[in-house]
């Protein structure tokens, strides 16, 4: 809290492809901290995205990158997964593309995006399907950037701590968007996050900022007696004015609550928390091949969702959300900030 001059233990989720230097400029001119979900972005653009951000306030505000482990794609396996949804993109008068792209890079994968960061010095950099190497840690460390990485369990909490990390986030199953677990492949032991709040508290000294699940000022207020130093809400932000949400997500969050959410495996290749949508009814059947690794399936769905957009169909995009969904409040995000700091106060 004091490393980072935060009035209001709340932080906003990174969640690439909606936070926006507005959205992150507004959460921390208002005493929380904001993030850039960088990870989907190239070099270049997330240069830019600081720079915007730096424009709009003085205050420390946080980016996110992807640690997932780089995996080659089996030919057959793409071939079977685009064959399998190449009715679905007809539908549209489209056609499937002929191989599957590694859409986003991974942080481990070269040194571009950390001497970006090295020049530009954000506040802090937080980590996300796992880690980042001893040298890249040593050197954000020596430029005076505060280390965060998201964990699931006490394994990666172990591993988080002796990589000098500075801070964790528990991500509670509960959580909107991708579950952070370090190995795709490794079972999901799905706590809570109170629960995983309470497991972590008893294995690690390190600062823990509670995520999953939190709405209100009252949620935080909760995992603030629990242990927590803060607490990081993602879904209360897709919908305030500054994100990048589409009319279609927006209202999607607006209509999850009847229905809740669900971890959905087949639109990325990696399981993630959203209202349920087209993509993952159509994965539902019996008929579905094994779901391409991440970020390749992630490239056909996205695909296929901009084919189905073109025709005015808005159902097949990634509307990710927590399970507390229904409790979404629409308005901007310095109101949020301060209403939120309001309920904490009198939940206290």
């Amino acid at each position: 809290m004091q490393r980072l001059s935060l009035e209001v233990p709340v932080v906003q989720a990174p969640m690439a492809g909606v936070s926006t230097p507005r959205l992150a400029a507004a959460v921390s001119e208002a005493g929380a901290l904001g993030n850039l979900g960088i990870g989907a972005m190239t070099v270049s653009a997330a240069r830019d995205a600081i720079r915007q951000t730096r424009q709009l306030t003085p205050r420390p505000f946080g980016v996110n990158v992807f640690c997932h482990q780089s995996v080659p794609l089996p030919a057959r396996e793409a071939a079977d997964w685009l064959h399998w949804l190449k009715p679905e993109f007809e539908r549209f008068g489209a056609r499937p593309p002929e191989t599957l792209r590694q859409i986003y890079a991974s942080f481990l994968d070269g040194p571009a995006m950390l001497d970006m960061l090295l020049e530009e010095r954000p506040a802090c950099v937080s980590f996300h399907f796992g880690l980042p190497g001893a040298a890249a840690v040593q050197s954000l460390k020596d430029a005076g950037i505060m280390l965060i990485a998201s964990v699931t369990n006490v394994q990666e909490a172990k591993l988080a701590e002796r990589a000098g990390m500075d801070s964790l986030i528990a991500q509670g199953y509960e959580a909107g968007g991708h579950r952070g677990i370090f190995y795709s492949v490794a079972p999901d032991e799905k706590a809570d996050t109170r629960t995983l709040l309470t497991i972590l508290k008893s294995v690690t000294a390190l600062p823990l900022v509670a995520a999953g699940g939190l709405m209100t000022g009252r949620d935080v207020a909760e995992m603030l007696d629990a242990g927590a130093t803060a607490a990081q809400l993602g879904t209360a932000f897709v919908a305030c004015d500054e994100s990048a949400a589409s009319p279609a997500y927006r209202t999607a969050l607006m209509d999850g609550g009847r229905e809740g959410t669900e971890m959905i495996t087949a639109i990325s290749g990696r399981p993630a928390r959203g209202v349920r949508q087209k993509f993952q009814a159509l994965a539902d059947r019996a008929d579905c091949p094994v779901v391409p690794p991440y970020p390749y399936a992630y490239d056909a769905a996205k695909q296929l969702d901009a084919a189905a957009r073109a025709q005015g169909e808005a159902g097949y995009g990634a509307f990710w959300a927590g399970t507390g969904v229904a409790r979404v409040r629409p308005m901007p995000a310095r109101q949020l900030v301060d209403t939120l700091s309001k309920e904490i106060a009198a939940a206290g």
